[in-house]
């Protein structure tokens, strides 16, 4: 059964700008997706076998090739954790632009579930009392962090070509492009919701509960996003 149809928000005059430059990235992005078929056919890669399930020799290679790779990102630690369960989808390839997919299909997924979660609390938990202000901010992150979960996925599935060893150094470059432009575009989402909890707040970090929990949120999830930017920045082409 269809989930029941979201509320139609109105934007906020504060984050008008913001909500211009997204839908300028949004169509972008469309028209580059309809033109070309997405070949992962899913928004997230699946947990692959554990490490340990692979020869030693194997697990150690996955491992010294991710830390190398995660050393790269200003959140190392993170992206080994949150890679290294997905070893075996890069463990035979050992290539940047297999990681950088990965990495984008994680911070896409996390991207969902923060969605979720801000309009769960839109439904359910919001505060009528709060002021109008945080509301819509509120409102905004819906709406921001849905965008850049979609963005995310969209990255994930332009680097999802670059496995094709057959594609020429300008195809190449043009989907690396792309994911770069995917990604930059998803933590100027995440930013735009931050800055308008923080506005709505009158430059505290929030102004309610549920503001706190979106924004503790939103520092989470840019970090995974930041990690996949970086690895995207890697791939030598």
């Amino acid at each position: 059964m269809a989930p029941p149809p979201q509320p139609c928000w109105a934007i906020s005059p504060h984050n008008l700008r913001h909500h211009l430059v997204l839908l300028l990235f949004t169509v972008a992005a469309a028209a580059v997706t309809t033109t070309r078929a997405d070949t992962t056919g899913t928004p997230a890669p699946s947990p692959s076998a554990a490490l340990e399930n692979q020869p030693s020799s194997s697990s150690a290679a996955a491992s010294e090739f991710l830390r190398s790779r995660c050393a790269t990102t200003l959140y190392p630690s993170l992206c080994y954790a949150s890679l290294l369960p997905y070893a075996s989808d890069y463990l035979h390839t050992g290539g940047a632009a297999t990681l950088a997919r990965v990495a984008s299909g994680v911070a896409a997924a996390h991207l969902r579930a923060l969605s979720a979660q801000v309009k769960g609390i839109l439904l359910h938990r919001g505060d009528p009392g709060q002021p109008a202000d945080a509301a819509a901010a509120l409102r905004d992150c819906a709406s921001t962090i849905s965008a850049a979960a979609n963005l995310a996925k969209q990255s994930a599935a332009e680097l999802s070509r670059l496995v094709d060893a057959g594609e020429s150094s300008r195809e190449a470059r043009w989907e690396v492009s792309n994911a770069k432009t995917w990604l930059s575009a998803a933590m100027t989402n995440e930013g735009t919701c931050a800055d308008g909890l923080e506005e709505a707040a009158g430059g505290a970090k929030a102004s309610s509960p549920d503001g706190k929990e979106v924004s503790d949120g939103v520092v989470s999830v840019r970090q995974y996003t930041s990690n996949a930017l970086a690895l995207v920045n890697g791939i030598q082409l």
